[in-house]
């Protein structure tokens, strides 16, 4: 059984609904989200569970055989910086000593995109080192620090770490005005007949929709053999807002710069043969219709 922290968020989920398409048995955990996407029901067990507490986190073995962990659980920083880190951190090391008290096989990680912030080549691969920059938020200050923290925590036990490095992804599941990705509240503004807040055109970069970031990490995680242990998800090609703009046009009104960053998914795609199901036009179609149906 694959257990998936914060499996009823974003990628958590998607990432639970890969796994389970996979023929894979998955349990997740929730703490403060209780209601379970239509596409998990029924699909997978879920454990209410606070992450930062060590002894409800181990005591999930006296009711699961776990064999793989997939840790995305996180909070949001609020105005504290050290009580977001106190918090996180936290549960990471919880989910670090069930992986070693567990013997799992495979322990994966959210990273971020973020953590090539400062490297000028493009696209973004794995084999860049990584500059000391200054880090846009919390979260990603925090994500770039996991990196060394899980593979020195996992050094010589036998469980193999797997980084992921998850590019800018958004879909179902995502809050529709998330300030995170200007995607989702675009797409909102459009379906209330609103002007939609202006975007440049030819601006844009890395963008993954969320059914494709979480079938990569099922693939991760059940690959026979991983010969690294930090890969990119992502789509592997950039994006722009005009095609966004575009494909948006022609599911609600049918008829009618320079480079930027973006993740290098060879790595991936050699590792586990994922291709990006999704392009652009097929994440809004998907993600219009799932909006017509969801709030969320």
């Amino acid at each position: 059984m694959i257990l998936v922290t914060g499996g009823l968020g974003m990628i958590g989920a998607h990432t639970a609904r890969a796994l389970a398409d996979l023929g894979h048995q998955v349990v997740v955990t929730a703490h403060q989200r209780a209601e379970v996407p239509s596409f998990l029901a029924g699909r997978v067990t879920v454990e209410a569970l606070d992450v930062t507490d060590r002894g409800a986190f181990l005591a999930l073995a006296d009711r699961h055989e776990i064999s793989d962990i997939v840790h995305l659980a996180g909070s949001i920083p609020g105005d504290d910086p050290v009580a977001y880190f106190r918090t996180d951190m936290a549960g990471l090391l919880n989910a670090l000593d069930a992986a070693r008290t567990w013997a799992v096989r495979r322990f994966a990680v959210a990273s971020s995109i973020g953590v090539y912030i400062g490297r000028p080549e493009i696209p973004w691969h794995e084999e860049l080192p990584l500059p000391a920059a200054h880090l846009p938020h919390l979260i990603v200050a925090f994500k770039k620090a996991v990196e060394p923290l899980v593979t020195h925590a996992l050094q010589g036990t036998g469980v193999q770490p797997v980084l992921l490095r998850i590019g800018s992804t958004w879909g179902p599941l995502m809050d529709p005005e998330s300030p995170f990705n200007p995607i989702p509240p675009y797409v909102s503004a459009v379906l209330r007949g609103e002007e939609p807040p202006p975007l440049h055109a030819d601006d844009g970069g890395d963008t993954c929709y969320a059914p494709d970031a979480g079938r990569a990490i099922a693939l991760l995680m059940t690959a026979p053999s991983l010969r690294h242990d930090t890969y990119n998800v992502s789509s592997g090609r950039p994006f722009t807002y005009r095609e966004v703009a575009d494909a948006l046009e022609a599911q609600v009104r049918p008829g009618g710069g320079g480079a930027h960053p973006y993740l290098d998914i060879s790595r991936l795609t050699e590792d586990t043969g994922f291709k990006p199901e999704f392009d652009i036009a097929a994440a809004v179609a998907d993600y219009v219709a799932w909006r017509s149906a969801n709030s969320r």
